[in-house]
């Protein structure tokens, strides 16, 4: 597993970003550790609001800013021309750079030059580790989950880091597996799966949780989503490396559309069970869905309640907002497995 060591605190920038559902890394960590941020920053044009303190580089640089951290990410994970001269700056004003778009800082001429200059640091999160081995389909030790979504960017990391906490608030061993660049800078480690060459993503799933005790949880960030147009192959090759004992669906009340594909409509719950089992069987015959956890935040909180509870009563399985009711129900019956 790759792991990452940024220097704290970090000042959260955000770009010209306006759109959420884009800015999921900085929405992760301002959420996950805000003791470890001093501010967001952005361009001219910027929108998303993490929350915190809206800082210039020089006064996150006077505050004590360590690190910048690219809170954002366009389809494709490029670094747009518009940044260069925002990050130059901060290299400049003492801080370094961490970033997981798949376009590497390393790669960019004027980034690279100007941190070797200053003896700055460039982390490049999204850069998987050396010889990962093809997935094997070998069935390891330890217990397994893995939140599959019905589309990305709807809260498989944060049902994945919610969970393990309850279960070890619950005195059940259990880790979490980041699979994605938030996930991997929030846990300090964890596998850039969907950077990860095709051929070798199972095996990358499989070095990501490899053998365990045996009442031990690794409980597995998901990525993508199975029906995706553009990213179900990374989901695929993760469903098969992890072979998870159990999974959770994880849905966002209210969408209704691929989240930038809106010519394609979202998956049933019933759809993703059904393929979810189809394809993990293959590497776990055992496998079965063992709750649905929604993202209700556009809800208020008795529309929530009833939409949880008739998620519930449709499909036979506990369903919660893990963000807003917690999830005693799901910890409970993992630990009776």
């Amino acid at each position: 597993m790759n792991k990452v060591k940024v220097n704290d605190p970090y000042l959260i920038f955000l770009g010209s970003e306006t759109n959420p559902t884009y800015a999921k890394t900085g929405f992760g960590i301002a959420d996950w550790q805000p003791e470890k941020c001093v501010g967001q920053f952005h361009l001219p044009g910027g929108t998303v609001d993490l929350g915190l303190e809206e800082l210039s580089l020089q006064a996150a640089a006077d505050k004590g800013a360590k690190t910048l951290v690219v809170g954002t990410a366009t389809i494709g994970g490029g670094i747009p021309a518009d940044w260069i001269t925002a990050l130059k700056q901060a290299l400049e004003l003492g801080l370094d750079i961490a970033a997981g778009v798949h376009t590497r800082l390393a790669d960019q001429p004027e980034l690279a030059e100007t941190a070797r200059r200053l003896g700055r640091t460039l982390t490049d999160v999204r850069v998987p580790p050396k010889d990962i081995p093809v997935g094997t389909g070998k069935k390891r030790s330890g217990k397994r989950l893995l939140t599959i979504g019905t589309d990305c960017a709807l809260g498989k990391k944060y049902t994945a880091l919610q969970l393990a906490k309850e279960l070890r608030e619950a005195s059940v061993k259990a880790t979490f597996r980041a699979t994605g660049q938030t996930g991997i800078l929030i846990a300090g480690e964890g596998m850039p799966i969907d950077a990860v060459v095709a051929d070798f993503v199972s095996g990358a799933a499989e070095v990501l949780s490899p053998d365990n005790d045996p009442g031990q949880w690794d409980i597995i960030e998901g990525q993508g989503s199975l029906h995706h147009p553009g990213y179900a192959a990374v989901s695929v090759g993760l469903l098969l490396g992890s072979q998870p004992d159990v999974f959770i669906v994880c849905t966002e009340a209210g969408r209704t559309h691929v989240a930038g594909w809106p010519e394609f409509p979202l998956p049933s719950i019933e759809e993703v069970i059904e393929r979810a089992i189809s394809i993990g069987s293959r590497t776990n015959p055992e496998i079965r869905c063992i709750g649905i956890s929604a993202n209700t935040s556009k809800l208020g909180e008795e529309e929530a309640r009833d939409y949880l509870a008739k998620l519930s009563a449709k499909h036979g399985l506990p369903a919660t907002d893990p963000m807003r009711f917690g999830m005693a129900e799901i910890t409970q019956s993992i630990k009776s497995l």
